[in-house]
């Protein structure tokens, strides 16, 4: 997964053009904003699981090492990431998606668009 599929999120402009002021944001909104929390915990994860299977020798299992295991290493524990995150992970976003939707909200109240956000 790169960094640019994490960043799908609904831009805090749009969401101040779909949601006026006092109304939630739309159901579509806030599932795109769980959906990138749960990526960036899955990216999160596999990032924090990498060095741990940086340091695993695979050379002596029947089944293990050569090149070809390293050059999908890290896809595997990309996957392995996105599973976690899937199954409940660890709670990041769970975190990430509460700040995400207060910051939208906040964006659709005062109307504003958050610096760095393109017309």
């Amino acid at each position: 997964m790169s960094v640019s599929s994490v960043s799908h999120a609904v831009p805090m402009h749009a969401a101040g053009k779909q949601a006026t002021r006092g109304q939630p944001l739309s159901q579509q909104d806030e599932s795109k904003t769980r959906k990138t929390a749960q990526d960036f915990e899955a990216m999160a994860l596999g990032e924090m699981l990498q060095p741990m299977f940086d340091t695993v020798d695979n050379s002596a299992a029947p089944f293990g090492g050569g090149n070809a295991e390293k050059q999908f290493r890290s896809m595997q524990v990309l996957e392995l990431g996105k599973e976690v995150a899937r199954s409940g992970g660890v709670g990041i976003a769970h975190q990430v998606y509460g700040r995400m939707k207060a910051m939208q909200e906040k964006a659709a109240q005062s109307g504003n668009r958050v610096k760095g956000d393109r017309p």
